[in-house]
């Protein structure tokens, strides 16, 4: 979560929004397949036999600057470099857009390859 104050009061942007924020960003990239649950997100999705919103997504950061991890399934047969410099784009665009937060970094993992 980050915090911060205005002279009007307290400010407070949820890890959840950003998840929900950047998984729509990317979510609409071409060749994203899917969000790839990594650590805790893989056993809690293993365990409850659901679908979380965060999948994939890590934001770090203060109300400077944030940085963003990825982890994606993308379609086979694509560019990846060019799967990737979208999703890059498309990111801090959005995020830059949506709270006026800079995006130092977003680092995107390939985890898979899958056919259409």
């Amino acid at each position: 979560m980050i915090r911060y104050e205005t002279r009007l009061g307290s400010v407070e942007i949820s890890n959840e929004y950003f998840a929900k924020l950047i998984g729509n960003a990317v979510a609409s990239c071409y060749g994203v397949r899917a969000m790839v649950p990594k650590g805790r997100q893989w056993w809690r999705s293993k365990l409850t036999r659901k679908e979380y919103i965060d999948t994939g997504i890590f934001v770090s950061g203060s109300i400077n600057q944030i940085n963003v991890d990825l982890h994606i399934a993308v379609t086979y047969g694509l560019n990846i470099n060019e799967i990737a410099k979208s999703i890059v784009n498309k990111v801090k665009y959005t995020v830059e857009q949506s709270t006026g937060i800079i995006v130092n970094t977003v680092t995107v993992h390939i985890d898979s390859m899958e056919n259409e």
